[in-house]
């Protein structure tokens, strides 16, 4: 048993001086492999008499179970002070201030919309949608614009191909089309905005080839012009935030109503900075009137049942009043200085007022 204490503390003097995983592993193997120095004792049994093998395969299975838990303990010992050593030389710094990051933004547009269809929501509008891509009917005849009316060539209408049957298809000129395919597939009362592109080829500082507006029709069978000049002077001094905004409605021509009008608002030019509110001045937002008895035939409303009125306007308009923006121009052009200086942050849209329906 000379031989094996001489071995023993050999092996675990190995063990105690191996100062890296792979030193202790290099030991492991040199004591413990299939040619290490405890597992040729192990093969010295066959040599032995069977009297011997007994006590000798004992003793030598004990030093191998000692000098493998010596292995675990100094292995162990061994990660967790390389553990600790890279918790501390990797620790992350969470007091570093984060990169800076751009923040998009809401497009004058986009702002505008949300705010007029909250003010719309207040008043129990729903939302309607309808293609940009038009049919001459639902553009034009439908809403009491016949065949080479005038009105057609006023638009300048943006048409597609002829097709083979002669019909071409067009860019919608205005968001009216929305309210016959809402009145053909639905049944009175409505109640509905339709805010939406358009498109008509004009183009300078005041008017674009794409364009914005939002549209409003209420049918009922008791609606008249009071019904319409009080929507209209609710949502305007709403939408500008000022209690005293006054309307002047102007008598005027649109297919789709009758009787028609132009609204205005009251404002004031100070120091040549654009007030609006009670003032010397005025400056035109839309059309409206009560809807054409026309209209309501084309969708099969029988005018004698059924009364409403419709208005509309430019969200571009809207929002260059509101805003102060002078040219329409920008904002399509995608200019990075524009957008910042006039963009609105995320939080500064309104919340929708419940009830709204898409």
């Amino acid at each position: 048993m000379s031989d094996f204490s001489d071995i023993r503390i050999s092996a675990l003097d190995a063990v105690e001086k191996s100062i890296s995983l792979k030193m202790l592993e290099d030991a492991r193997v040199a004591l413990l492999g299939k040619s290490g120095s405890i597992t040729a004792e192990l093969k010295k049994m066959g040599a032995l008499p069977p009297e011997q093998r007994k006590e000798f395969g004992q003793a030598v299975n004990s030093l191998k179970e000692e000098i493998a838990a010596a292995l675990d303990a100094k292995k162990a010992t061994m990660e967790e002070t390389e553990l600790s050593a890279r918790l501390t030389s990797e620790t992350l710094d969470i007091t570093l201030a984060p990169r800076p990051e751009t923040q998009g933004s809401i497009h004058p547009v986009t702002q505008v919309i949300e705010e007029m269809t909250a003010i719309f929501g207040a008043m129990g509008f729903s939302v309607a949608e309808g293609p940009e891509i038009e049919d001459d009917f639902h553009n034009f005849t439908a809403l009491n614009i016949p065949a080479n009316h005038p009105a057609r060539q006023m638009h300048d209408t943006f048409y597609f191909p002829e097709k083979p049957d002669g019909t071409r298809n067009l860019l919608r000129t205005h968001t009216s089309p929305v309210q016959i395919r809402w009145m053909q597939h639905h049944q009175p009362p409505y109640r509905f905005i339709a805010p939406g592109r358009v498109y008509r080829c004009d183009s300078d500082m005041t008017h674009a080839p794409m364009f914005h507006q939002i549209e409003a029709l209420v049918i009922d069978k008791s609606i008249t012009m009071a019904h319409l000049k009080g929507c209209l002077t609710q949502m305007v001094r709403s939408f500008f935030g000022v209690e005293d905004v006054p309307l002047r409605f102007r008598p005027s021509f649109f297919p789709f109503t009758e009787p028609s009008a132009e609204v205005d608002i009251g404002c004031s030019w100070e120091n040549g900075e654009l007030k609006i509110g009670a003032g010397k001045s005025w400056l035109e937002i839309g059309g409206c009137g009560m809807v054409h008895p026309n209209v309501l035939k084309a969708v099969n409303l029988d005018p004698a049942q059924w009364q409403g009125f419709a208005f509309g306007m430019g969200i571009e308009r809207m929002a260059m009043l509101k805003y102060g923006i002078p040219d329409v121009r920008p904002f399509f052009e995608s200019d990075a200085r524009w957008l910042a200086h006039y963009s609105f942050a995320p939080f500064d849209i309104p919340s929708l007022v419940g009830g709204l329906a898409r």
